[in-house]
């Protein structure tokens, strides 16, 4: 299944999701399992989740938070809410996602200014908030795991519904999400709605924790590989961090250079295409970056754009 493939991959490097389907395709009771396959926090991770949900009210117990967070603020969310703030300021979803997933379902219909406020964290992996008296910045590495429907009845891309809406509805509704949102989301997948056979298959599925062992031996090598510049996972890289570790043959340049042009990628698509192909090869334990690695990557960029 090639949403649960792309989520493995998110996992293993810490990259964002966006999930296209239907309603009923399951969507979010993906998201809501990621957890499941994330590594365990390591100490200092485990204190920087307690002492954020201390400062915000949110912790009584006098052990530490040992699982990872899993946020799902409502769409009604306010931009402080999201970010941070108010006139007391305290940490908004973003921060209380730190170490962990902050989950958007039906992202569309979060307000406009609520999603720009993401494209700062998303990027620095903190946010600042500024007040007459004083500036404040809270920690926000987090995974945006998001969901939506592709059209405003959901069933556009659905082989069993006929879809109710006009193209010009499609497309206002799609356009509800930036270019420079999307852009920060490494892998864009398409979920749709399973048939009956697949409901009803007797072949046991994968367990989450034959997924969890992939995840965290792809993790291990990517702390090991990137202690040196002070971060644990591919999706932590900035440009200076793929030159000196990610290593592309030949034959994956080309077919990168061919998707760049094709698709008129820009240069953080290209960046967020090699995080996410040395993801792929870390998981099939390979020092090099190839042309299935790279392939795999591409086929999970822009898919809003061929609706």
């Amino acid at each position: 299944m090639t949403a649960k493939r792309a989520l493995e991959i998110a996992a293993a490097g810490g990259h964002n999701v966006l999930m296209i389907g239907p309603p009923g395709s399951g969507k979010t009771m993906l998201a809501r399992r990621i957890t499941t396959i994330l590594p365990p926090m390591v100490r200092q991770e485990a204190l920087e989740v307690t002492k954020i949900y201390s400062v915000a009210g949110l912790f009584k117990s006098p052990d530490m938070i040992t699982s990872r967070p899993f946020r799902s603020p409502h769409h009604t969310v306010s931009q402080a809410g999201m970010i941070g703030g108010g006139s007391v300021p305290r940490p908004g979803e973003v921060t209380l996602s730190h170490n962990g997933v902050l989950f958007l379902d039906e992202l569309p219909e979060f307000p406009r200014t609520v999603l720009e406020v993401l494209r700062q964290p998303l990027e620095d992996g903190e946010v600042h908030i500024s007040r007459v008296n004083a500036a404040l910045s809270y920690p926000a590495k987090f995974m945006l795991i998001a969901a939506m429907n592709p059209c405003p009845c959901g069933f556009s891309t659905d082989s069993e519904k006929q879809c109710t809406c006009s193209p010009n509805e499609i497309r206002r509704y799609i356009k509800r999400i930036s270019g420079p949102l999307l852009d920060r989301i490494d892998l864009h997948v398409h979920v749709p709605r399973p048939n009956y056979s697949e409901l009803t298959a007797s072949l046991p599925a994968e367990r989450s924790e034959q997924i969890a062992e992939r995840v965290a031996t792809a993790r291990k090598t990517q702390i090991e590989r990137l202690q040196q510049f002070a971060i644990s996972c591919n999706a932590q890289m900035g440009h200076k961090h793929l030159k000196a570790t990610c290593y592309l043959t030949n034959e994956a340049q080309n077919i990168l250079k061919q998707a760049f042009t094709k698709m008129n990628l820009s240069a953080r698509s290209y960046d967020r295409i090699i995080k996410v192909a040395r993801t792929i090869a870390d998981l099939s334990h390979s020092e090099k970056i190839d042309v299935t690695h790279v392939s795999e990557a591409i086929s999970f960029r822009n898919h809003l754009q061929i609706l």
